[in-house]
């Protein structure tokens, strides 16, 4: 050693810290890399990220030779520090010269490339991960001994390296994801996403049609009552039934009914025969899993049952997919069929209005988690049948009563203040 030029000596304590530096910022950017992108990135095809993700699947591997490569180097950094010090000023100098290595040690190899590899972990990653893959082959002998007794260690402590749980995402996690993707996700998209991660959260009686809303053909009408029904009627599909809607016989598909119409044997009888098998639903049942029923089923409407198989409402797999997709108007009014636009400033709503609906297409902010319906909302909220012309506050909404009926409110005027349309209407463009 004594015959090595001094520069010579500085040159390689400058490579030491060169590669102390590139195992701590390395070992940074691998572990800092995002899991989902990195896998991604391998199927389809990424080199690095192959190599990455082989890597980082024994970790405890890829730890213990980025540590002995990180020691050897502070190792040989700090003896030739010690031999340059003691030829230029003898022991005295020891301790400055420590004192600087270990400042160009905290700067230079530890917390500048650490800083910049969790800044950049792609960019500092997978370059190495061409380094480590080879020398991981080279070293294996070493870093087997090492990792035995480490393992060793654990397992006195209770802890075993495979035993080490799987990193997955929840459903919280990926909503969150989702929300903070920012404009690598466009805002639309990014609603409908979070939109199917809330349908198992929402319930068939969320979003049916409630019973006394159903429209459905009684058989013990008179046929020319039915056939004038048939023709008027704005549904694909409608439940049919024998004097009560519990009764329910099937569903009628609107172009069978017409091409049972056009013959001259049309009757009851006929009516009877094209009859659709009726699908039941529990309440209860989040929109996720009705969703998967309707496909497996190949149906694309259902009734609501209680737990006596009583009908309480109706559901369609559009009304699902509009819980996803949102609604394909920009007028409230239009979106709505229990919303009527009366003027720049007010709407009426019927009080059979599904309040989830009316938060989507009025973009009010009513409570889902108790009634159902507005009707139901004001009565739990007034504790009364409220008398037409009342007026009230419902969670910083206005609302005025217009017409009740058979105790229950009918008709409700919703007021709407003007900066809150130009709002909406900015919003949705």
């Amino acid at each position: 050693m004594k015959d090595i030029p001094l520069l010579y000596l500085v040159g390689i304590v400058c490579v030491c810290l060169t590669l102390s530096a590139f195992f701590a910022g390395s070992e940074t950017a691998l572990m800092s890399l995002n899991r989902y992108r990195l896998r991604h990135l391998a199927r389809a095809g990424h080199r690095a990220a192959q190599l990455a993700e082989r890597l980082l699947k024994r970790p405890d591997r890829l730890i213990g030779l980025m540590r002995l490569g990180d020691t050897l180097s502070n190792v040989a950094a700090t003896s030739l520090t010690t031999l340059i010090a003691l030829r230029i000023g003898g022991d005295s100098a020891v301790a400055i010269a420590g004192g600087i290595l270990i400042l160009a040690l905290l700067i230079f190899s530890e917390i500048t490339p650490k800083t910049l590899a969790a800044l950049y972990p792609e960019r500092f990653g997978f370059p190495a991960a061409f380094i480590y893959w080879p020398l991981l082959k080279v070293l294996w002998p070493v870093i087997w001994v090492v990792n035995g007794f480490t393992h060793g260690v654990l397992r006195v402590m209770g802890i075993r390296s495979d035993e080490a749980p799987l990193q997955s995402m929840s459903s919280e996690e990926l909503r969150s994801v989702v929300a903070e993707a920012g404009a690598l996700i466009p805002k639309r998209h990014q609603k409908m996403l979070l939109s199917i991660l809330d349908l198992e959260k929402i319930t068939v009686e969320d979003i049916m049609v409630p019973r006394n809303e159903i429209s459905g053909i009684d058989i013990e009408e008179d046929w020319d009552d039915i056939v004038r029904q048939l023709y008027s009627s704005q549904h694909t599909r409608m439940p049919v039934f024998e004097g009560s809607i519990d009764k329910v016989l099937g569903f009628v598909h609107a172009r069978q009914a017409l091409h049972l119409l056009s013959r001259e044997d049309a009757g009851k009888e006929g009516l009877r025969e094209i009859l659709r098998e009726a699908h039941f639903l529990p309440e209860g049942t989040s929109l996720q899993r009705q969703l998967l029923n309707f496909q497996t089923a190949k149906k694309r409407i259902g009734l609501v049952v209680d737990e006596y198989g009583d009908i309480q409402g109706l559901v369609t797999l559009e009304d699902i997919l509009e819980e996803i997709v949102g609604e394909f108007t920009s007028d409230p009014a239009a979106q709505h069929k229990d919303v009527y636009k009366e003027s720049e400033t007010s709407y009426l709503i019927n009080g059979s209005a599904n309040v989830r609906g009316l938060n989507r297409v009025m973009h009010l902010k009513l409570p889902t988690d108790g009634p159902k319906t507005l009707n139901g909302l004001i009565l739990e909220f007034l504790e009364a049948i409220p008398q037409p012309g009342t007026a009230l506050k419902l969670f910083g909404h206005s609302f005025e009563i217009i017409q009740t009926s058979d105790n229950t409110v009918k008709t409700v005027r919703l007021f709407v203040a003007p900066e809150k349309q130009k709002k909406s209407a900015t919003e949705k463009r």
